[in-house]
């Protein structure tokens, strides 16, 4: 991707983990846990940017992703939104932790736990790729009828 247009689409990506980690490469394994997907049907938002680009390329064949309008972001927080319990810096306020995120004066966790669909997602099911009529891979904007049918 150039960087003239990454900076034009800089925007929101939702990713949804859609298939479990047996018989996965441990590379893919720590990819999926270092975007925070520890189980199926969970969503994480990042920044659309080339490292997020890369870890979603490694774990292609077990996410599904696209962009996430603003209304669909707001539901998501909304519904599916975990108060972040933790501590947000140490005693001293040296050490700043970042394991959530700040949304409209509350906090939260990085990511979110959703549902499985209603009627299901896909017609040829999990290990298909979407464009093929499966779930798996680039959904664009049809990201956000999945995640409002997983919430």
């Amino acid at each position: 991707m150039p960087k003239e247009e990454s900076r034009e689409n800089s925007g929101k990506i939702a990713i949804v983990r859609v298939r479990g980690s047996i018989d996965a490469k441990n590379e893919i394994d720590w990819t999926l846990n270092q975007l925070r997907l520890y189980k199926k049907n969970c969503c994480v938002v990042v920044p659309r940017n080339d490292s997020y680009a890369g870890m979603v390329n490694k774990v292609n064949d077990y996410v599904t992703w696209g962009e996430l309008d603003d209304d669909t972001y707001d539901l998501l927080v909304e519904k599916k939104g975990r108060d972040y319990k933790g501590k947000v810096a140490d005693k001293k306020g040296k050490i700043k932790y970042n394991g959530f995120i700040s949304v409209n004066g509350k906090t939260i966790k990085k990511f979110f736990r959703l549902n499985s669909p209603r009627k299901g997602f896909g017609r040829k099911g999990i290990k298909i790729p979407f464009g093929k009529g499966g779930a798996l891979g680039y959904r664009g904007e049809k990201i956000n009828d999945l995640i409002k049918r997983m919430v």
